[in-house]
């Protein structure tokens, strides 16, 4: 069975097409709003350490800001490269808090 830990209150998320940085469990996620779903995946981009949390949002894409490596937010694998993926996590909303899978 899945364990869940809390992640921010909901009224913490980005605006659609946004995201931000949320500090949870010690770590920090990239945590957006791409084309209506909830995306919550590790912060760090693997080409350089950029984080992605501080990246925009471009056709489904978030995109780093460091140098601009584009991950499809539906996989987490870079755009240009397959193989350089993020990890995604699985998340819900319980009442007002957002609750992140990290098992």
């Amino acid at each position: 069975m899945p364990q869940y830990v809390p992640l921010c209150r909901e009224s913490e998320l980005p605006a659609e097409g946004e995201a931000c940085e949320i500090t949870a469990s010690g770590r920090i996620f990239c945590v957006a709003r791409v084309d209506g779903e909830l995306v919550v995946m590790d912060n760090v981009c693997p080409h350089r350490g950029g984080p992605l949390g501080q990246g925009i949002i471009e056709q489904g894409l978030i995109v780093c800001p460091w140098h601009a490596w584009a991950f499809d937010a539906k996989t987490g694998c870079a755009s240009h490269n397959p193989n350089a993926c993020v990890r995604r996590y699985a998340s819900l909303i319980e009442g007002e808090t957002v609750m992140l899978q990290l098992d």
